[in-house]
């Protein structure tokens, strides 16, 4: 990929009104998408490529003659970041605990307070990723495939001449078949799940058709795509069939599917593999103090805003405490130990994104629920918005160092980027509490039921009503398999620090792999799919691969995310 040189990202238009105002308004036309599949389907979108799209579409195609000063990069990279930070607002609890909470105690939000608290914990999140801007993204030098997609895309959009427009004809038309098959499958024809017999498929094991899989899997690279594929054969070939026929996981005799009980027993030992190997990669790093990704003066001019960042984050923690108190009645020590327990989990959802694409944020707010069982026993409240604190302040950072990482390789300003990410989030507070609330005014007799199954608030609730009685109630063989996969974590954390990165292909990653545990066996398998389809490409077609690779790449993921995006919209006005 081609970064834009710093002498044309300096004279090219950047934080302009157009550009936060169409980021604005994509970002409002987009979040109601994401909040209507999340209670629908417990899954969201990432919408930065399709903002991206959706703007270009707008000041290239549909209005071009509007104004004398073409749309320009950087203001692209503007109005993307604060479109896909608006929809990324469900991450700020409105799909999982705030709806659990009103299952469980009848609590229901106005709106001013929901709006308030959905953005309180979302802000905290923009400031813990300009925080961890300098350890992810320059130290670690982690890919961020998310990021690194949109960057190619945008690049391609914008640049000129034959081999850009065969790279843009690339992407297109990977993303006219990406979107095709997306909607034969879910309007004209369903395609099948092929799964080597009945119990392979209750345990997740099938063929998924998402192309949007496999254009992730093809950026991750094979290392991460064999990691997702041995963790799923660990958790769900060898794990889930142990737990079933020992008895520790129930199993009904006309389940359809055993992913949801059996992840709520192997995200203990998936989660604890994640955080494990993220601190101690962490504490390695600082205590080698390794060689910078990128430049040392970049990273001096990163270093230089510490006082900034460090008021900043103690300005949306503050907030956020308050609120806690305010809203929830929360005692202030448990507050205030919500605010270092977002930020670390925070920082383990920023590596895992940063190597596999995909934001574990339900994950890590489990772990955070089984923390405050220990802190505060039987205060459901309590367990699920602290929570709540760590899945907003995560999904936040997700999000705002995938637009650092495509920042990076367009020359944009990141100091702007967090001015837009504060536009998005505030854009999508406001839409989507008021679309949560029209959509779900009684959330106990509306959600858990055909129309509405909310998966993620069925597992926030179910985990909450476990947890109110303490650790004990953890089944005790997933807190040894915690135990094991935590140690486990520590030693792959410190073998990716200290390791040279040429051995690094020898060693599984630890974040793919605790991954595997917590999201269904085929989405594993259709990351693989990806993986191993590029590293064959690549080999058999060098020079294809390293024009057309990431662009083909790109075009796979946007298009399957679009056509959802129109699916979602088309279900929400029948």
């Amino acid at each position: 990929m081609q970064d834009m040189s710093p002498q044309s990202a300096q004279e090219a238009p950047e934080l302009t009104l157009r550009a936060l105002l169409t980021g604005i308004c994509i970002g409002a036309i987009l979040t109601p998408c994401n909040v209507y599949a999340g209670l629908k389907i417990g899954w969201s979108f990432n919408m930065s490529i399709t903002a991206l799209l959706l703007g270009f579409m707008v000041w290239r195609i549909l209005l071009p003659s509007v104004t004398q000063r073409p749309w320009a990069i950087l203001e692209s990279n503007i109005s993307q970041t604060t479109a896909s930070s608006a929809a990324s607002i469900i991450s700020g609890g409105l799909v999982a605990p705030i709806p659990a909470l009103a299952l469980l105690s009848g609590v229901i939000l106005a709106p001013g307070p929901l709006i308030a608290w959905v953005f309180a914990v979302s802000f905290l999140g923009v400031w813990v990723a300009w925080y961890l801007r300098t350890p992810m993204l320059y130290r670690s030098g982690l890919s961020y495939p998310a990021g690194a997609v949109t960057a190619e895309a945008m690049l391609d959009l914008f640049a000129e001449g034959r081999a850009a427009m065969q790279r843009v004809r690339v992407l297109l038309g990977a993303a006219v078949f990406s979107a095709a098959l997306k909607l034969s499958d879910a309007l004209l024809w369903t395609i099948p799940r092929w799964s080597p017999g009945a119990v392979p498929a209750k345990l997740t094991f099938a063929l998924d058709p998402s192309m949007l899989l496999v254009g992730f899997g093809a950026i991750i690279g094979l290392r991460a795509g064999l990691s997702l594929l041995l963790g799923a054969l660990i958790a769900w070939a060898g794990l889930a069939p142990w737990l079933l026929q020992t008895g520790q996981v129930p199993m009904a005799p006309d389940s359809s599917n055993l992913f949801v009980p059996l992840v709520e027993w192997l995200l203990w030992p998936g989660v604890a593999l994640m955080v494990a190997a993220t601190l101690s990669n962490l504490a390695t790093n600082l205590v080698k103090r390794a060689r910078p990704a990128t430049d040392s003066a970049s990273i001096a001019k990163v270093e230089s805003h510490r006082t900034l960042r460090l008021l900043a984050l103690g300005g949306a923690a503050s907030l956020v405490v308050v609120l806690e108190m305010v809203l929830f009645d929360i005692s202030l020590m448990a507050a205030l130990i919500a605010i270092p327990m977002a930020f670390f989990l925070a920082a383990v959802v920023g590596r895992v994104v940063g190597e596999t694409g995909i934001p574990p944020i339900g994950a890590v707010g489990k772990l955070s629920q089984l923390s405050f069982a220990a802190i505060a026993p039987a205060q459901a409240t309590t367990n699920l918005m602290t929570a709540n604190v760590a899945g907003g302040a995560a999904g936040q950072t997700a999000d705002l160092l995938n637009d650092f990482k495509c920042g990076m390789h367009v020359g944009a300003s990141p100091a702007r980027q967090v001015v837009a990410q504060c536009f998005g989030i505030a854009t999508g507070s406001v839409v989507g509490s008021l679309v949560y609330l029209a959509l779900i005014p009684d959330p106990q007799s509306m959600l858990l039921t055909t129309q509405w199954p909310a998966p993620a608030v069925a597992t926030w609730k179910a985990v909450a009503e476990v947890l109110v009685t303490g650790l004990d109630s953890v089944p005790g063989a997933a807190l040894w398999a915690a135990l094991l996969a935590a140690v486990m974590g520590c030693v792959l954390g410190v073998l990716d620090a200290a390791l040279p990165r040429r051995m690094l292909r020898l060693v599984p990653s630890a974040s793919a792999l605790g991954l595997a545990f917590v999201i269904p066996a085929s989405t594993s398998l259709g990351l693989f799919y990806g993986a191993l389809l590029a590293f064959l490409l690549s080999r058999l077609f060098p020079r294809w691969s390293a024009t057309y690779l990431v662009a083909a790449a790109a075009g796979l993921v946007a298009g399957e995310s679009l056509m959802g995006v129109c699916l979602a919209a088309l279900s929400m006005a029948t």
